[in-house]
């Protein structure tokens, strides 16, 4: 553990560093993210007018914006460190370079997964927490010790969940040449955890909280916050988190089998 750790400081700081040899252009990408966070509220705002007031059952302005927190600060995990990190899975498939990463004595799916990073979203994790504030200034209920810790112990599960589904959309690559449309195509879909799974009926419930969990990821949290989730909700998302985990490991073994080099 203390290797990989070393290891994982080393790839962070090699990002952070060459991030930062244009100092202007990080400080402007900073507040671009901070500020493309702080447009997830408006839809809020929009349902929340005076026209519409409480057209979400059971989820009042305070208590949605707990889940808009919980999506941004999941978004800021994901483009700054996830994504940036398997998209170069993808470009190493398409040049034949994986070997490189392949022959190195450290595990290939550690390595392509802090492969990149980009720090200056680090702004938008600020963000999340201002929305976290002013959800629960606006509630006029703060949250105890215990539900705090459930909550970001969620938020935990959440990110390896999140990580899972974008360990099988690159682990594609490895059998069709163009997966850009599938990443774009999971990041619309996880643009609905902006939303508390309530929202949604039959169908569409079921996908958003078993197939493509964002219910786990954004709605549970935000439940746990509030001091509202059973533990038979948690005891679920911890089983779906392992599954997941569990899988996506396994897809990535079998795709790096699959793999024909540059020299091969």
């Amino acid at each position: 553990m203390w290797r990989y750790g070393k290891l994982f400081w080393i790839q962070l700081k090699a990002s952070l560093l060459l991030s930062m040899q244009y100092r202007a252009d990080f400080f402007v990408d900073a507040v671009i993210s901070m500020f493309w966070a702080a447009t997830a509220l408006a839809p809020l705002w929009v349902v929340y007018g005076e026209k519409v007031q409480g057209q979400i059952p059971g989820w009042g302005l305070g208590e949605a914006m707990l889940v808009v927190g919980c999506f941004v600060f999941l978004q800021t995990v994901l483009e700054g460190a996830i994504q940036p990190s398997l998209q170069t899975v993808i470009e190493h498939i398409r040049k034949g370079t994986l070997d490189f990463v392949l022959l190195k004595p450290a595990d290939a799916q550690f390595l392509v997964s802090t492969a990149r990073f980009q720090p200056w979203k680090a702004s938008s994790f600020l963000a999340s927490m201002a929305i976290f504030a002013v959800a629960f200034a606006r509630i006029e209920v703060w949250p105890s010790f215990g539900n705090l810790a459930r909550g970001a112990f969620l938020l935990l599960l959440a990110i390896g969940l999140l990580y899972s589904l974008w360990i099988w959309v690159v682990s594609a690559a490895f059998v069709v040449v163009k997966v850009d449309n599938l990443t774009f195509l999971l990041g619309s879909i996880f643009d609905v955890g902006r939303w508390p799974i309530s929202i949604f009926r039959g169908f569409f419930r079921l996908l958003f909280t078993f197939v493509i969990p964002t219910a786990f990821m954004t709605t549970f949290p935000a439940q746990a916050l509030l001091g509202v989730l059973t533990y038979g909700q948690l005891a679920l998302v911890v089983v779906c988190t392992v599954i997941f985990a569990v899988v996506s490991r396994w897809v990535w073994l079998r795709s790096i089998r699959r793999y024909t080099s540059a020299s091969s």
